[in-house]
């Protein structure tokens, strides 16, 4: 199932390769990332998991635009305007690789599932579009005044960025019934629960790519591996809590996000990076 999930979005790249430079945005992504997709739900087939896994791709391409490739705020609040364009049914301008792929994946995943989905699916991605330009901010902030602006709890805040909770209202909304529907906001509660973990996991692990990039990280605004791993710890328990209210016609989907924990606690914690680099 890996091969297949690694083959298709080898094909996004291929369709879209001004969004996937290399480096440091290699062929070793779609394999990386397959994984992942694959792990999360070993009970579904490459077809079910193809929306996640797209998705997962397209943020790449995103964070890599607001991130490295605008160089103003401007440029920024564009790129966030021609998203959330096409969260609202906006057609792509000629010429906008990363709008047309977005609208690949709305027109993909939305036109299948109810609105209680759609809602969802819009606002994630919102939240998430949202939160990268404002790290963003503060990044440049950051790099103007050598001061952070930001404090370590406001930054895990905003881990929206991370987009995590988007990729699964993807993953949830192509075999959804009444039961995870009717839980989508308990869902999304744990969901970000486990979103702020993977930012701490991944910013444990990449801070010498972060200070080379220019980017901010956890480490960077005070946090040690004692705050760390407290902070992993409570917001495990907070996840389980919600989980636990779930009905059983809900446990997949429980057992889905303890699943993304435990794949990104091996993967970050063998120092493992989804980027290549520069």
């Amino acid at each position: 199932m890996t091969d297949e999930i690694a083959a298709d979005l080898r094909r996004c790249m291929a369709e879209y390769p001004d969004l996937f430079p290399d480096p440091p945005m290699g062929p070793g992504l779609a394999v990386k990332l397959a994984k992942a997709v694959a792990w999360g739900a070993p009970w579904r087939t490459a077809e079910e998991l193809r929306a996640p896994a797209r998705t997962s791709l397209w943020i790449f391409a995103v964070d890599w635009l607001i991130d490295h490739e605008a160089s103003t705020a401007d440029e920024v609040r564009a790129i966030e305007r021609r998203c959330l364009r096409i969260a609202d049914g906006g057609t792509p301008s000629d010429g906008d690789a990363l709008a047309r792929f977005l609208a690949d994946l709305r027109d993909d995943l939305l036109p299948g599932v109810d609105e209680t989905w759609r809602a969802a699916w819009r606002d994630e991605l919102r939240r998430m579009i949202l939160a990268m330009g404002r790290e963003q901010d503060w990044t440049a902030e950051l790099a103007a005044t050598g001061t952070p602006p930001v404090t370590l709890e406001r930054y895990l805040d905003n881990a929206e960025n991370f987009g995590s909770t988007w990729v699964n209202v993807a993953h949830w909304a192509t075999d959804a019934g009444r039961a995870v529907t009717g839980n989508l906001g308990t869902l999304r509660a744990a969901s970000d629960c486990v979103q702020k973990i993977l930012r701490l996991f991944n910013d444990r692990a990449t801070l010498g790519r972060d200070q080379t990039w220019g980017d901010l990280n956890a480490q960077l605004l005070g946090a040690d591996e004692t705050w760390i791993k407290e902070k992993v710890a409570d917001l495990t328990a907070a996840c389980d809590a919600l989980l636990a209210t779930l009905p059983p016609e809900c446990a997949q989907e429980a057992e889905y996000l303890r699943r993304q924990i435990a794949f990104s606690s091996a993967f970050y914690g063998a120092d493992h990076d989804y980027w290549d680099r520069l």
